[in-house]
């Protein structure tokens, strides 16, 4: 498919960072005090709020659900002024409602942008995923290969033994056996309990996060999110849609998918470029949190631009709202 040539994504990708670090300043309250609820329509609330003073014709296709399911921020929900380029957005207010309740690791406030029609719409079901970092030949691994094989794939490619390679994995009974494996192989294996998407995007950065590789079942439409970063940051990913019954089967036909066994690459997922912006909730080892003193509040943000790729990093310290 064929994009716009430039989408001004130069020129959005500021408002693309005050869109997701209004996402998690207003999480800033609800920080450890146990209502997940509250915490996410917080964010969403503050999410659409800009969303909607953006100089865009924007399009939901990964977001809160379908209509009838949210509120706001559902699929196929129109955002922006209406004046400026058409373009889809996948977006997830707050990444991690659980870990921003209990206080604990990586919760993020994340948000894409691309042309329109450059976004897989993923509906909401699992899928296989698989990612690793920069720097590697194409296929270096692949969904094809066993859990133990990736780790042997890649601990060659990188000249190092098995037990130098760490793989992020969702902690989940369904993962019970791969991990099982690999750790057989000697690698280690991080184990997290939420947020797939800062787990993929942890890959992409090794020497800054120890992860090297990530693999599991999670949700599709944090799929997509995930490979939007690695368009930016850099590596591999691989996808495959898993379903467990036809009522699943049936949202993927209303997405427009018909190859129920297709592997999606990062650039299946999100075929033209893109601009991503994540802000850290609560602190983790690629953001910092949201930090509160006396009258303020100070948050952190990487924006990335996959045309140039570049990536910032910015910190932004406002009054308490």
């Amino acid at each position: 498919m064929s994009h716009p040539a430039d989408f001004n994504d130069r020129m959005l990708s500021l408002g693309l960072a005050r869109v997701s670090e209004a996402a998690a300043i207003a999480c800033a309250r609800l920080i450890g005090r146990g209502d997940e609820k509250a915490a996410d329509q917080a964010a969403v609330d503050a999410m659409r709020t800009q969303l909607n003073k953006l100089d865009i014709k924007g399009v939901v296709v990964i977001g809160e659900g379908e209509r009838d399911e949210a509120p706001m921020l559902y699929i196929g929900e129109e955002v922006g002024t209406g004046d400026g380029p058409a373009v889809d957005i996948a977006l997830d207010p707050l990444e991690g409602t659980t870990l921003t309740a209990k206080d604990m690791p990586n919760a993020l406030a994340v948000i894409a942008m691309g042309p329109r029609g450059s976004m897989l719409h993923a509906p909401d079901v699992y899928m296989d995923k698989l990612a690793i970092g920069p720097g590697f030949r194409r296929g270096v691994v692949t969904l094809d290969m066993s859990p133990s094989e990736r780790v042997s794939a890649l601990a060659a490619a990188k000249g190092c033994s098995t037990q130098d390679i760490t793989v992020c994995v969702l902690e989940r009974p369904r993962h019970e056996a791969m991990i099982a494996e690999i750790r057989a192989t000697g690698a280690a294996i991080r184990l997290i309990t939420d947020g797939d998407v800062a787990g993929v995007m942890h890959c992409a950065d090794p020497i800054l996060t120890g992860i090297d590789m990530y693999m599991g079942a999670g949700g599709a439409p944090e799929g997509v999110l995930a490979a939007a970063a690695l368009k930016c940051m850099g590596g591999q990913m691989f996808g495959k849609l898993l379903f467990r019954n036809d009522d699943e089967k049936g949202r993927a036909r209303k997405a427009g998918i018909t190859n129920f066994d297709r592997v999606y690459t990062r650039d299946d997922l999100v075929t033209g470029d893109v601009i991503f912006a994540a802000t850290g909730v609560t602190d983790g080892s690629l953001l910092p949190g949201i930090k509160r003193e006396v009258g303020y509040v100070t948050a952190e943000t990487i924006l990335m631009r996959s045309k140039t790729g570049s990536v910032r990093r910015m910190s932004y310290r406002n009054p308490m709202p």
